[in-house]
């Protein structure tokens, strides 16, 4: 969908505070919005669309507890090497070489 925004006017915000239940997420990624798309209709008493800007926005409402973020430390040289290799190992087999 054209929005006439650059990708870089084209975020995702997240909005909550520690009285409300509930968390706010606005988005215009793609992937996120069929996410909650999909989580709202499978799970309607805990995510909800609130709002479509029809310029490519959409809002949900999610319930606290159904969000989460998460960190993941850096990989080292080593892992990144490992798993560089395990890869294409990986590759050759699903190739039959």
């Amino acid at each position: 969908m054209k929005t006439g925004l650059s990708k870089k006017q084209k975020t995702t915000s997240i909005y909550f505070n520690e009285d409300s239940p509930v968390i706010e997420v606005c988005t215009y990624n793609t992937d996120l919005k069929n996410r909650l798309t999909k989580y709202s209709t499978q799970y309607p008493c805990e995510c909800m669309l609130i709002d479509d800007d029809e310029l490519g926005c959409l809002t949900f409402e999610i319930k606290k507890g159904r969000l989460s973020f998460k960190l993941s430390a850096p990989y080292s040289e080593e892992r990144r090497r490992a798993a560089g290799q395990l890869a294409k190992i990986e590759n050759l087999r699903s190739h039959g070489k």
